[in-house]
């Protein structure tokens, strides 16, 4: 049942706080008054929380899995004290009453959980009739005791002013006209109070908000406002979209290129230096789409352009990090620690948005829309579903996916047909130190990089606790065959000083730092695209406490990653390492390891050393080639391999006060392949190709392929197809007839449109790059503006501007 005109107009008390009354609303005769619209945008977002009632086998899954967690909640729900002197019996047994931000917002997620599913058609909990009595109680306790306009904020902020706000709204309208107006009123006081200003922090009003906590605030604003009959609180909640109240300054539309939100490279920041389309992002579109939808068709809507700006956002910052229906770990920031918030549930959670966007979308940008959707769920018309369905995992993280998104995506996907999306991709995203190669869809892969512009980890309010080199080029390889390797487990299990691409001392790692947000140790993080199939990217790594050091760079084709490193040296005595791979095997997992086609040891929890192997392969997994060493260069490393299993739980990466994951322990096992570099390396070096889902015998025959041009502290650079050069310039250079001025990520070859040069400022930092190409008779025939012809006789030479380009690629074509 929605809400009714009269019982909105019953509140018209709490307009006073907007100096508005009912009767003094405009409304024209026929035509639904704001009022009336309220209303609407009520109805809209309790149909958000509980669905259509569209009958389906998905949605019946989704629907038993939410009756068995709010099943469980509501028969521990205690009987609440009545303010006679029992208000200090908990709600919960492990909820204990008290001021701070720990324990009472996990009571009103428990409440919010029980009071849907109770509201949700056809659920088993909405058969318990004396269920609407005990939330009317709860809901009583919670205000009066933890929850209200006099409390004071402490600890986390968010609690009060996001977290805390949205799941006392869902209950609100969940529970419908079971509550009485003047209880609703009561209950809407602390929001309004902690939501007062969407565009500012109510604790720090000098704070202003950027990306997703504007994003969340909006949406907050708008729904207290549809409840409280307030016009104006509403259209406030919207205006915070485009901040009109800072001129635009922090618009959420607006592509910016400092600070938090969308970027104009298609990057998204959240807290200044994270790279977080994998989480903050995905919480901004999915607001915004949740406004869009619960105020369409209303005055209060957002502009065309404004809405059309966050549909164009999908294919710019979302759908590339999105393979296998999971969300790439590298743009998850602090969340991959989450138990209820895996890289598959992130896939999910844009999927929902996504169809939810697309209801509101004229054509043809619906129709785009359903295709991208059909597409990721790759003909299967619902959501995948990977494991049990235990709801209780997501306790205090983002809402699961669930009966509601079910049903409209169902909806969505049903009148198209797609094959799962194939394509080949390249995308370089220089304003957060990312990232994507898709090899159509065999595989995909994506680098964790941090330089003096993003942060190496971000490990705060007690989550990501073993986040340490996240950031320091890791290599994360996403395999179709086996979408929940990172979601099975992986974070919790993994030995985190061991990260597949990185290298580092095989030593207890540095301290955890918090805020302020613990940057990369220097400039050069980057790289460019030569075209969808091919791409080099390149880091010069300073380890956290400054001891060591190293050159690193990635070589992108269809077929594997070719990785280089050189200059590796540190001088405190520990074994240095770089991990080539750590892969989870599942629990008891027994993929074969071969060695140049032999069986590799495998016995639990024993180093073996493989001296002059040439490759490897892991079974269901992928090959390993060494690329040998180039002219005048120190050793590569003697191979290892170990075996072994571990165990872990979700809270020993995570111990958030309302977001710590289980006790569980979980086994897994896993395969580590890794160079040694012995103790105190001055200079050394690695060259070796992951060749991602590739046979044995695909393995082997990569021997040789690929050659090394050079691999030193001056460069690093590789012939990746016959005519096709990449090249990480670190200082002024030249490899095979091209030379620059400076450090500069390059490469070069034939493509269809002519000879073409592309080349990007890695560093971020340089005004200008002169490029010189030795080739007899080549002509710039076309250019982006950045480059200026300086000669052509008896060499080409060409100066780029990249002052302004914040390393985006700058292409040449020559004859």
């Amino acid at each position: 049942m929605s809400v009714s005109r009269r019982q909105v107009i019953q509140w018209s008390g709490l307009t006073a706080l907007a100096g508005l009354t009912a009767s003094a609303l405009p409304g024209c005769a026929g035509e639904p008054g704001p009022l009336d619209e309220l209303d609407r945008i009520v109805t809209a977002y309790r149909e958000l929380q509980i669905g259509v009632d569209r009958s389906s086998p998905a949605r019946d899954r989704a629907l038993a899995a939410l009756d068995a967690v709010a099943g469980r909640y509501a028969d521990g729900l205690a009987e609440p004290g009545n303010g006679d002197g029992t208000d200090a019996r908990p709600l919960w047994p492990d909820l204990p009453k008290g001021p701070g931000s720990q324990y009472f917002p996990m009571m009103y997620y428990r409440l919010r959980t029980i009071t849907v599913a109770w509201a949700t058609p056809g659920s088993a909990t909405g058969k318990r009739p004396e269920l609407p009595g005990r939330l009317l109680a709860a809901l009583d306790w919670l205000y009066r005791n933890q929850y209200n306009e006099g409390t004071t904020e402490q600890g986390n902020w968010y609690v009060y002013e996001i977290g805390v706000p949205y799941w006392l709204l869902q209950t609100i309208v969940a529970l419908d006209d079971r509550l009485p107006a003047a209880d609703r009123a009561r209950y809407l006081r602390p929001v309004l109070r902690f939501v007062a200003d969407p565009n500012r922090r109510t604790v720090k009003p000098e704070t202003v908000e950027t990306g997703a906590n504007r994003a969340d605030k909006a949406l907050i604003t708008v729904i207290s406002g549809a409840l409280a009959g307030d016009p104006a609180r509403v259209a406030a909640g919207v205006a915070a979209v485009t901040d009109t109240a800072g001129k635009g300054a922090d618009s959420l539309v607006a592509k910016v290129t400092k600070g938090d939100g969308f970027r104009t490279d298609g990057s998204f920041i959240q807290h200044d230096s994270v790279p977080y389309p994998g989480h903050y992002g995905l919480v901004l579109l999915t607001a915004v789409a949740g406004l869009v939808h619960v105020t369409g068709g209303t005055r209060y809507q957002l502009e065309p352009e404004a809405r059309q700006r966050f549909r164009d956002s999908v294919d710019e910052s979302f759908a590339p990090f999105l393979f296998a229906g999971s969300m790439h770990e590298s743009v998850r920031g602090r969340m991959l620690s989450r138990q209820g918030e895996t890289g598959a549930d992130a896939g999910k959670q844009l999927i929902a948005a996504v169809a939810l966007l697309a209801r509101t979308a004229p054509e043809p940008a619906r129709d785009r829309l359903a295709a991208s959707v059909a597409g990721w769920l790759g003909g299967r018309g619902v959501l995948p579903e990977r494991e049990p369905l235990d709801l209780s995992r997501y306790a205090g993280g983002p809402q699961p996916v669930g009966v509601p998104e079910v049903e409209y995506v169902e909806a969505l996907a049903e009148d198209e047909s797609a094959s799962p999306d194939s394509a080949e991709r390249h995308l370089v995203f220089p304003q957060m130190d990312r990232m994507v190669h898709r090899a159509g869809g065999a595989w995909s892969a994506s680098l964790g990089l941090s330089s003096t512009r993003t942060c190496r980890y971000e490990a705060i309010n007690g989550q990501n606790k073993r986040g340490w080199y996240t950031g320091d080029g890791v290599l994360y390889v996403g395999l179709p065959e086996h979408p929940d390797h990172y979601a099975d487990a992986y974070w919790p299990t993994v030995d985190a000083s061991a990260l597949p691409g990185t290298t580092g001392k095989d030593t207890p790692p540095p301290p955890l730092l918090g805020e302020p947000l613990p940057k990369g140790g220097t400039d050069y993080a980057g790289g460019v695209r030569f075209d969808d199939r091919h791409g080099c990217h390149g880091l010069d790594h300073v380890a956290q406490d400054g001891t060591l050091r190293a050159k690193k760079a990635w070589f992108f084709t269809p077929s594997a990653v070719l990785c280089l490193g050189c200059d590796i040296t540190d001088g405190t005595g520990a074994p240095v390492r770089t991990v080539i791979e750590n892969r989870n095997l599942g629990e008891k997992g027994t993929g074969a390891l071969l060695v140049e086609g032999r069986a590799a040891p495998t016995e639990l929890g024993q180093r073996a050393p493989l001296p002059g192997a040439r490759w490897l392969h892991l079974e269901g997994v992928g090959g390993y080639v060494m690329l040998g060493a180039a002219l005048d260069a120190p050793p590569e490393g003697i191979l290892g391999v170990l075996r072994e299993d571990r165990t872990g739980s979700w809270r020993d990466i995570d111990t958030g006060a309302n977001t710590a994951g289980t006790l569980t322990p979980y086994n897994r096992r896993y395969q580590r392949v890794w160079l040694d570099h012995g103790v105190r390396p001055a200079g050394a070096r690695y060259a070796y190709a992951v060749l991602p889902g590739a046979t044995p015998e695909v393995t082997g025959a990569s021997v040789g392929r690929w050659t090394v041009l050079v691999n030193t502290p001056l460069v690093q650079a590789v012939r990746v197809e016959q005519d096709l050069v990449g090249a990480l310039f670190h200082a002024a250079a030249g490899v095979e007839r091209v030379s620059v001025s400076g450090p500069a990520a390059v490469m070069w070859g034939p493509r269809q449109d002519g000879w073409v040069v592309t080349v990007a400022d890695p560093t971020q930092r340089q005004d200008t790059l002169r490029l010189t190409v030795d080739r007899p008779g080549a002509r710039v025939v076309r250019a982006d503006p950045t480059v200026t012809v300086v000669a052509t006789d008896p060499k080409l030479v060409v100066q780029v501007n990249v002052a302004n380009s914040l390393g985006a690629p700058q292409t040449l074509v020559l004859s």
